[in-house]
């Protein structure tokens, strides 16, 4: 029967797996796949596995019983092996990467960031610090046939926004960087364009968070900061 993947941790975790189940429905019964250095916490693996809301929390609650007592490397959602031999050949083909991702995340925890800012507020800056699209955005005006303009508009502005949004996605991760122990930057959002992840320190873990609430005070209303968790480390394992 397939297996699926929870978590790895070192062969020393106390796996304390009492009172929690897995996903299914029927929730699975959990267990592990051991070698010497590593274990693997698993179950069977439903037929007709979703990412419905009961399954996902399943899989979250294991891995944060995993992460109370110690660094636990968690897997994504759905990830399924052939067998427990199998995910125990992969155990001792790839201990040593994930011996060194555990030393990497012991004691750490995820936050991810998503920064979004007014378009308005943006676009009156962009109009305000450029002469090039004051100019055409006049001359659209006065001549709503000028088509060449307006598409020069157009493109001017997008270029100028882009270029201000990675300048402050930029500074905002290099003022937060040193209170974390590394960042993983992902795409932007439809409506965010900073969309970052944090490796901190659990004892640094309020300061990172008033850090990330000092930077968003100053920034004033036009900006909206969404800080996520404490989370599972997913964007480093």
């Amino acid at each position: 029967m397939p297996t699926y993947v929870y978590a790895i941790t070192d062969a020393g975790h106390p796996l304390r797996l009492d009172g929690i189940t897995g996903v299914g429905d029927p929730a699975a019964e959990l267990r592990t796949v051991r070698t010497k250095q590593l274990s693997a916490v698993v179950s069977d693996a439903p037929a007709d596995l979703r990412a419905k809301r009961r399954d996902l929390l399943a899989h979250q609650n294991v891995q944060e019983r995993l992460l109370a007592d110690g660094p636990a490397l968690p897997m994504r959602f759905g990830l399924v092996g052939p067998d427990d031999a199998q995910v125990a050949s992969v155990l001792e083909e790839q201990r040593d990467a994930y011996a060194e991702r555990l030393k990497e995340i012991d004691g750490c925890l995820e936050y991810n960031l998503k920064v979004a800012r007014d378009e308005d507020d943006l676009l009156r800056e962009v109009m305000a610090e450029s002469a090039d699209i004051r100019r055409l955005n006049e001359r659209t005006r006065d001549n709503p046939a000028a088509h060449d303009d307006r598409l020069a508009l157009g493109e001017l502005v997008s270029q100028q926004v882009q270029a201000r949004q990675d300048r402050m996605g930029t500074e905002l991760v290099d003022r937060l960087t040193p209170a974390a122990e590394r960042t993983a930057l992902a795409e932007p959002t439809k409506t965010h364009f900073l969309n970052v992840s944090f490796l901190v320190k659990r004892e640094k873990a309020g300061a990172f968070s008033e850090a990330v609430h000092q930077e968003a005070e100053q920034r004033g209303e036009a900006y909206t900061f969404h800080l996520n968790g404490p989370l599972p480390p997913y964007s480093f394992v």
